[in-house]
Parts: structure tokens; C-alpha cells; sequence
């Protein structure tokens, strides 16, 4: 579904990618984890081409995000995702923000975009609020918003980008209850994130990053079962968040 190929990123002469390569199955969730500044956001926000690359290739379906004949709204329509802050229009109420950009980019009718977005307010748990706006909800619940913003545009996979990480301790499990949900329903998943408790969970692969590279790319159950065969760098990162 997701093909990097030897993607490398400069910020003038400071490299913050350097040579990722990785593929994401159909279905498949990743977690990508690692230190602070190793280019993990950078990496998924090149995936649907919020941040250009100078050297490589991303593929999404079969489609490179780099092809100048590709429609870049429509593109990342078909790649939700899902920031850390967020990201809604406080001028509009919840049921407008999941329906504007399915009436601009989708061209679905005004009944139609109405109708998917209180069907995905009630998936989260949030079709009571449709006619509030953002700032009468707490962090989390906008956060499920923002999830169901991104599923109103019948992604074929979703990128979160540390969903959790601006969010009290007690609002992180609604936001990973959903997103926990949506991995069993099949979604395909690049999940940015520190949350170690829902790797374990529900990732089939953790990607861990550090200066720019992937460092190590392997099944869940080798990254958390045996951490003495991962790399120095992974096992100093792994002794830190595993010891509480």
C-alpha cells in the first residue's frame, strides 16, 4: 500500500532523512518510534507529500506522490492524517468540519457529506456534539474528530502523527481506543508515536529511527521480545520507556 524507496530529505545542508527504505501491506499498522529530532515526522508527512524530498520515491497504491500528473488534494484524500494538534477550523461546528472537504474534494452533496459525517461522529462516540464547535470540546475529543475527518474521505490508509502527545494522560485512551479499533477493522496504519502500550498491542511492525535513518524495521514481537539483538541505539531507547 506505502512503498518508500531510498527517500533522503535535506533542510539546506542539514540531512534529516538519509536512505529510508520500507514497504506498509495492505491492512498492515506500523509504529514508528525513536528519539526526539530522528526524522520520524518528517518521514510520515513525506508520505503524502506535506514535506518535499530531494532524492527517492514514495509510492501510495501504485501511485507516486511525486508524479506531477497527481492531484494533490485528491491524493491526500486518500492518505488521512491525523496531526498532533489537531488541525480544526474553529469557525465551523464538528459535523461541518468532516463535511467541507468531502463536498470540495469528493464532490459528494450536501445530504450525503451530512449523513457520512454523523455516521463517523457516532463511530467515535461524538454524534451528540455534531453542532458544537471545536472549542467546546475537550482535547480528546477533538482528536476523535479529527480521526473521523480523515475516515470521511474513505482513505485507503491513515497517518497519525503523535495523536496522543498534546492530549492530559486521562483523554489518551479514547483517542487510542478508536484508533485500536480501527486497526482490527483492517485500516492501514503509519502511527508516529511514544505510546509503547499500543504498539504492542495492535502494531505488526516497528519501524525505529534515529538520525535520520531507519535503524531497525522488524516484527513487534522481535523489537519488544528481544532486545538484545536490536540495535545499541534501540536497546538504550527501549531500556528508557520499558523501565516504568
Amino acid at each position: 500500500m506505502i512503498e518508500i524507496e531510498q527517500l533522503s530529505k535535506w533542510y539546506g545542508a542539514f540531512q534529516v532523512l538519509s536512505d529510508c527504505t520500507t514497504q506498509i501491506k495492505k491492512g498492515e499498522v506500523v509504529v514508528v518510534c525513536g528519539p526526539s529530532g530522528s526524522g520520524k515526522s518528517t518521514l510520515i508527512k513525506c508520505v503524502n507529500a506535506l514535506e518535499p524530498f530531494q532524492k527517492g520515491r514514495i509510492t501510495i497504491d501504485g501511485v507516486s506522490v511525486t508524479d506531477p500528473k497527481v492531484n494533490i488534494n485528491t491524493l491526500r484524500a486518500r492518505v488521512g492524517m491525523v496531526f498532533q494538534h489537531f488541525e480544526l477550523f474553529p469557525h465551523l461546528s464538528i459535523e461541518q468540519n468532516l463535511s467541507i472537504a468531502q463536498r470540495k474534494v469528493l464532490k459528494r452533496s450536501a445530504d450525503e457529506a451530512h449523513d457520512k459525517s454523523l455516521a463517523l461522529l457516532e463511530r467515535v462516540g461524538l454524534k451528540a456534539h455534531a453542532h458544537k464547535y471545536p472549542i467546546q470540546l475537550s482535547g480528546g475529543q477533538q482528536q476523535r474528530v479529527a480521526i473521523a475527518r480523515a475516515l470521511a474521505m474513505d482513505p485507503v490508509a491513515m497517518l497519525f502523527d503523535e495523536p496522543t502527545s498534546a492530549l492530559d494522560p486521562e483523554m489518551v485512551n479514547e483517542v487510542l481506543d478508536v484508533m485500536v479499533e480501527l486497526a482490527r477493522d483492517g485500516m492501514t496504519m503509519m502511527c508516529v508515536t511514544h505510546e509503547m502500550g499500543f504498539a504492542r498491542k495492535v502494531a505488526h511492525r516497528v519501524i525505529f529511527m534515529d538520525r535520520g535513518a531507519i535503524v531497525e524495521d522488524c516484527a513487534k514481537e522481535e523489537f519488544f521480545g528481544n532486545p538484545s539483538a536490536r540495535s545499541e541505539r534501540a536497546q538504550q531507547f527501549l531500556s528508557k520507556i520499558l523501565q516504568h
